[in-house]
């Protein structure tokens, strides 16, 4: 899938105005595992070496630690930069790499040896992650700003890097809850989904947002894929489901796929082919936000 000219692996891409099916490999297997909990991918939109690049930043949590992954994808879907950080190595938990590429050296450096953590695998404060390139941030995570800017000698400030789509991965029985963005540095929401389908007759969808109910669905069972336009900060927002596997699943191994994509007009939403031909076009790349959550069923819980 291309999202602002950028190729996009392994994110949902099967989308029409009257329906969804939001699937892939991710919500297919392994679901029996607490680590499908534990995941979150974010994906930036950058300028490198003078033309768009995807930053993916994935976060990672399990028994022994924390995990980081920061890997660059080129527009030809190629990955001349991957870095694999695990946290839980003392060693490893501030430091820099860097990788010759075809235009250049890219460098990467972090630093998350105070970072403070939430229930989730992302940091909430006391860190940086940062992306150079000639002296210039390409990226920079976290808070510790002026330790970036020591640590890296960077001189110019941050590129318009943009968040365009991120894609979780959380874990429950019949009730879900995370936080979001519904676009680069907007607001941060509480984001809540109930569903009790076992040895429920005809089983209720229910999605909220800050506590208040957005989305229901009822007779579940021949409505498991859909789509519907809420606001959210009086922005419209298209939130997609697919609960196909929480039905018809086995047991213990169902990830149902949710979507809450910005739309680009209150009054058309586009389909996702048409969107991300808009975004290639470079004075649209801002528009679009894509928030994928995949939502594991089990009784383990």
């Amino acid at each position: 899938m291309m999202i602002g000219g950028i190729r996009v692996r392994d994110f949902p891409s099967c989308f029409g105005e009257s329906g969804v099916q939001v699937s892939d490999s991710s919500s297919s297997s392994g679901g029996n595992s607490k680590s499908a909990q534990n995941l979150v991918t974010c994906l930036y939109q950058a300028q490198l070496f003078g033309r768009s690049c995807a930053i993916n930043v994935t976060w990672s949590k399990n028994l022994m630690g924390q995990g980081l992954t920061v890997e660059l994808d080129d527009l030809a879907g190629e990955s001349p930069f991957k870095v694999e950080i695990k946290t839980w190595l003392f060693s490893k938990r501030k430091g820099s790499k860097s990788s010759d590429v075809e235009e250049g050296k890219v460098h990467l450096f972090w630093d998350l040896s105070a970072a403070k953590f939430g229930p989730g695998p992302e940091p909430l404060e006391s860190y940086y992650v940062a992306v150079v390139v000639d002296r210039e941030l390409v990226l920079l995570l976290g808070d510790l700003t002026h330790e970036a800017y020591q640590k890296t000698n960077a001189t110019a400030p941050p590129s318009n890097a943009a968040l365009i789509a991120k894609r979780e991965h959380i874990y429950g029985r019949n009730s879900y809850s995370t936080k979001a963005q519904f676009c680069d540095n907007g607001n941060s929401h509480d984001v809540s989904i109930e569903c009790d389908t076992l040895g429920v007759k005809d089983p209720c969808l229910e999605i909220c947002i800050d506590r208040k109910r957005v989305v229901q669905v009822k007779r579940l069972a021949w409505k498991f894929r859909g789509n519907q336009t809420i606001l959210v900060d009086g922005l419209p927002v298209e939130v997609f489901w697919d609960v196909h596997s929480w039905l018809f699943g086995p047991p213990n191994r169902s990830a149902a796929v949710f979507m809450f994509q910005t739309c680009l007009s209150a009054e058309k939403f586009l389909p996702w082919s048409a969107t991300s031909q808009l975004l290639k076009q470079p004075q649209q790349q801002s528009l679009g936000f894509s928030f994928i959550l995949y939502a594991w069923k089990s009784e383990q819980v």
